[in-house]
């Protein structure tokens, strides 16, 4: 067997125990994912609210209660928001896109899903969510990404925001974990490369995250690396904290697959 064929057959059978593994865990999750929250159907609970507007370009770093809910919309035009967090507790334990995926076996995150840390247990639970396209592969912009798509002009990347975010939370640029990043419709092509579908975004979408932990949290509203368009544009953005409903005893997100309800075990022990 030539060094080719070896390696063939060494993907063919790495792919077939990777398809046998996916079948065994879906198997264990027969509910059907909710469909996405129809824009202006969740209204907010009345009462004092928390909110904030992070310009295109810009970001915004705050503390988040386990229960509370944090929403990210679109105000006005198309955006993409990334985001990173921490255990305010610890901050050695971080949001793990990588397992993220892997545990729940899709990269389709969407309402019903959960974001976990890098300990295995759960961080977020997307509660609503009206669009259901977000990137947990590729992450955010950078200088360099910035300076290929459109040229020398100095704006603003969310690599360089996170960098200015954390120093204000008293952390540095290695405790910058990889990001994911909302409204950024990412998957991957036959071959394995990423690409952008052409899912309309629009003002009034937003997803509703609970924060199943106390966490530090950091949004960046800079247009993604993948995005086609010419121009460096996005929408505001509001950021907005409220009380989210007391879970039921089947509330979907934790019951949905077994292995968010591991990752919820992880969390109360």
């Amino acid at each position: 067997m030539t060094v080719d064929s070896e390696k063939l057959a060494r993907i063919k059978e790495n792919k077939r125990r990777y398809e046998e593994l996916k079948a065994a865990g879906q198997g264990q999750a027969p509910r059907v994912m909710p469909a996405p929250t129809a824009r202006g159907s969740v209204l907010l609970p009345p009462g004092p609210l928390k909110r904030e507007v992070i310009p295109a370009g810009w970001y915004w770093s705050t503390r988040l209660l386990a229960g509370e809910a944090l929403r990210i919309a679109l105000m006005d035009a198309p955006a993409a928001v990334s985001l990173i967090a921490w255990n305010a507790a610890d901050t050695s334990e971080r949001l793990n896109y990588a397992d993220t995926v892997k545990i729940q076996w899709t990269a389709a995150l969407a309402k019903g899903r959960v974001i976990f840390s890098d300990m295995g247990r759960v961080m977020f639970s997307l509660i609503e969510d009206t669009i259901g396209m977000h990137d947990a592969l590729v992450g955010g912009s950078t200088a360099a990404s910035n300076r290929k798509r459109y040229g020398e002009a100095p704006l603003r990347n969310t690599r360089d925001n996170f960098v200015l975010a954390v120093s204000k939370l008293g952390l540095d640029k290695r405790d910058i974990p990889p990001a994911i990043t909302f409204f950024a419709p990412v998957r991957t092509a036959a071959k394995g490369g990423f690409v952008w579908r052409d899912t309309p975004r629009a003002a009034g979408d937003f997803v509703d995250l609970r924060a199943e932990m106390d966490m530090l949290v950091v949004l960046s509203n800079c247009p993604h690396p993948l995005d086609p368009s010419p121009a460096y544009a996005a929408g505001n953005v509001e950021a907005i904290r409220f009380w989210a409903p007391e879970p039921a005893f089947d509330d979907f997100c934790r019951t949905a697959t077994r292995e968010a309800a591991r990752g919820f075990d992880n969390l109360a022990r």
